[in-house]
């Protein structure tokens, strides 16, 4: 079972990303692109997720992904319930969300170890 305590730890560890509160949400962003967002009780997490993929996602596994809050819908984004998501899933979806908002050559330059979070990051 994934934590809140885990998603900060992972999303302060991706490089650029810095973090706010937003209507009681805790986000996480690279610039102004938010690419993950934890609901105020710290179960559900919002995640950048490929469109053409969410319902088959969400059919697949109706336990641990949901859609999200109709105003969303147009974005690519979908919500997971923290308690069914182990840390390597967790991992994977937030790093998955974080590329989709920064620039090929930052993501090539993370995947061979030359770009890494501030050491203050978490």
């Amino acid at each position: 079972m994934a934590t809140a305590e885990d998603v900060y730890r992972i999303a302060r560890s991706l490089p650029r990303t810095t973090e706010g509160v937003v209507r009681d949400r805790v986000r996480f962003r690279v610039g102004r692109i938010v690419y993950a967002s934890l609901s105020p009780d710290e179960t559900i997490l919002g995640v950048g997720f490929p469109k053409e993929e969410r319902e088959a996602a969400i059919a697949a596994e109706p336990d641990k992904f949901l859609p999200p809050a109709p105003a969303d819908l147009r974005y690519r984004w979908i919500r997971v319930r923290l308690a069914v998501v182990d840390e390597v899933e967790l991992r994977e979806l937030l790093t998955e969300a974080w590329r989709m908002v920064v620039g090929k050559r930052t993501a090539a330059a993370y995947d061979a170890g030359e770009l890494t979070a501030p050491p203050d990051a978490g």
